[in-house]
């Protein structure tokens, strides 16, 4: 064991750090109800009587627009709608969504939805290290938009759109649309359906 020149051991004020960090961090998480999924990183949430959009920290899914777009926000909806969620707020974008971390029946969904390949790990905003781990297992196995040799990932997209005044044309492989997620009761639990 290491000690400092007072004698505190080094061991133990790291894990002291590590248990103050943890408890003020899920002091400031909620729970809410996922009611709505925008798109592969953005969720509406229903929290005591209101509802807000949350948007997944350190990730971005690809644009509608986007090969695999639609396919992202089909896996978040499978991941969390109709779900209880634990929101870990970290900020607040220009657009005046709350982005966090959250945990759908204890699932981490924004490391979920990097580890089925269906968003980026947001380099910009990333600081946790290990989706950049989850990322390159999704990438190696060549899960969901890693089956493309070389996507565009989606803030390289919005760049050239806005830089070229238009569109970027792109082929889509063939998605099943899904308009709608519904939830319905049944004998065996809860079962949700996409149209």
């Amino acid at each position: 064991m290491f000690s400092t020149p007072d004698g505190l051991c080094l061991e133990k004020v790291a894990y002291g750090l590590l248990i103050i960090l943890l408890h003020s961090t899920s002091a400031y998480a909620s729970n809410g109800l996922v009611i709505g999924v925008t798109d592969g990183d953005t969720l509406l949430i229903s929290q005591e009587r209101q509802q807000g959009k949350i948007r997944l920290a350190e990730i971005d899914a690809p644009e509608k627009a986007q090969p695999f777009g639609q396919r992202s926000k089909e896996s978040l909806s499978r991941l969390c709608y109709g779900k209880q969620a634990e929101i870990i707020p970290q900020t607040k974008d220009r657009y005046g969504r709350t982005v966090a971390r959250v945990l759908c029946d204890g699932i981490d969904a924004n490391a979920e939805q990097v580890r089925q390949g269906m968003a980026w790990v947001y380099d910009q905003y990333a600081t946790d290290r290990t989706l950049y781990a989850v990322q390159g297992e999704a990438k190696a196995a060549r899960r969901g938009l890693w089956i493309d040799a070389d996507p565009v990932p989606p803030w390289q997209w919005r760049k050239d759109r806005k830089s070229h005044g238009k569109a970027i044309e792109q082929q889509q492989p063939p998605q099943k649309q899904v308009s709608q997620c519904v939830t319905k009761q049944e004998s065996n639990g809860l079962r949700i359906e996409c149209h």
